[in-house]
């Protein structure tokens, strides 16, 4: 039988060795873990190992005489979980260790050395701690292009948004407007025992005080609520659709902000949702269909309508551009081991094209909504500042509201405030 430890650090290699996301390699191997504790136990030390990988990275390197070869991955991985499991889990010390070795099989030589490791481990353990605590690196658990870039941005919030990276992000609840509201909901939640509290400033939006499986949640399955972060369900609300528009959702997958746009319509509208991954917009089938809600969904590059549109133009355009994904680095924690600081400009590059190419089919008097789940102003205010610039059409919407910091060009939302992932929006309309 395969050790749990010994799975996850098949999962944990995949993320590091082979730049897979944590989420694709979780799903890849925990299809053959029945057990429901098992395949919680494997995610809570991958998401722990991932979260903060740059941390244990650096303990470890102080208690290996030389490094490790790239071939022993695995092997790393399962010194990086036997940390994980002293420093942040309530495993029993001799539990940690010996599960964690006997999860080496038969590399004799590795079982030796996780055994020394922890065991040194335990025994310098504050001092360690306190030698991490000393590094830039590993007191904040990022890589340090990340840090920088985050310290030149935001000087004075750097160091409280590199805490909330690290934190366990809230399950936050999206309310079909359709069937329900927010008070209608919450006491349907009351009556299953489920704490939770409304967003003032988002009428969709509630935030669980602890996550539950989403089959817990009342009225799950006939379309009722969906899970989706309150700074995601802002757009709906910022797009601002009439009746008998239409609406183009670009880079739409999984849907999320799809269905959002739909549920708050009370009239017919005509909603068009795109995206270039064609697995992902099965996804946005499948979210639209238990959600009983309709939308032309078309696999296309956002950057080339061309392609996929004939004549058409829209009133609305929700344009939410690939981006680094900084903003939401605690339910991703592994971006910040699989993202490049060289990404950032081929990325804002690809901002650049589809925004260009959305404007073009705004209508007068349209609007444009831009977002991006990042908190770097390269993808952000920069991007707009430098669209105005070149657009005499384009004038930008303030955004008046109270929530998220109101930038020279569109608002900001931090990672964690008002216990919402990294978001910024910017909205734009066509004299």
């Amino acid at each position: 039988m395969t050790s749990l430890r010994k799975q996850a650090a098949t999962i944990l290699s995949k993320v590091v060795k082979d730049g897979q996301s944590l989420t694709a390699a979780l799903d890849s191997e925990l299809e053959s873990v029945s057990d429901a504790k098992d395949r919680a136990f494997i995610q809570a030390l991958c998401y722990g190992v991932v979260r903060y990988f740059h941390r244990l990275d650096f303990i470890l390197q102080q208690l290996l005489a030389k490094p490790l070869r790239n071939k022993d991955t695995d092997i790393k991985m399962l010194l990086l979980i036997g940390l994980y499991q002293l420093q942040y889990m309530r495993v029993k010390t001799h539990a940690a260790v010996s599960e964690t070795v006997s999860a080496a099989k038969k590399k004799s030589w590795a079982k030796s050395l996780i055994n020394a490791v922890l065991r040194q481990y335990m025994r310098e353990q504050e001092a360690l701690e306190k030698q991490a605590d000393n590094n830039t690196i590993a007191a904040s658990s990022h890589p340090e292009w990340l840090i920088n870039k985050i310290t030149i941005d935001w000087a004075e919030q750097a160091e409280g948004l590199l805490i909330e990276n690290n934190k366990q992000p809230p399950m936050a609840i999206r309310v079909n407007l359709r069937q329900s509201n927010q008070q209608e909901y919450l006491e349907l939640l009351a009556k299953q025992g489920i704490p939770a509290n409304m967003v003032p400033f988002c009428s969709s939006a509630i935030i669980l005080q602890q996550p539950v499986a989403v089959e817990k949640l009342p009225g799950f399955s006939e379309g009722m609520v969906s899970v989706q972060d309150t700074a995601a369900q802002l757009a709906a609300e910022l797009l601002d659709v009439q009746a008998g528009q239409s609406v183009l959702d670009l880079c739409a997958a999984p849907g999320g902000k799809t269905a959002a746009i739909l549920e708050r319509q009370v009239e017919p509208i005509e909603m068009v949702a795109v995206d270039i991954d064609e697995g992902r917009l099965r996804r946005v089938k499948e979210n639209l269909q238990r959600l009983q809600l309709n939308a032309k969904v078309i696999t296309g590059d956002a950057a080339k309508p061309a392609e996929w549109v004939q004549d058409q133009m829209f009133d609305r355009i929700l344009v939410d551009v690939p981006c680094s994904a900084l903003g939401v680095i605690r339910r991703h924690p592994d971006i910040k081991i699989l993202r490049r600081e060289s990404d950032i400009a081929e990325l804002q590059a690809v901002q650049q094209k589809i925004l260009q190419a959305a404007w073009e089919l705004l209508l007068p008097g349209g609007i444009l909504l831009y977002a991006t789940c990042s908190v770097l102003k390269q993808e952000n205010e920069q991007q707009i500042e430098a669209f105005l610039a070149k657009q005499s059409h384009a004038e930008e919407i303030e955004i008046v509201a109270e929530w998220g910091i109101k930038r020279a060009f569109g608002r900001q939302v931090l990672t964690g405030q008002q216990n919402m992932d990294g978001f910024y929006y910017a909205k734009l309309v066509k004299r």
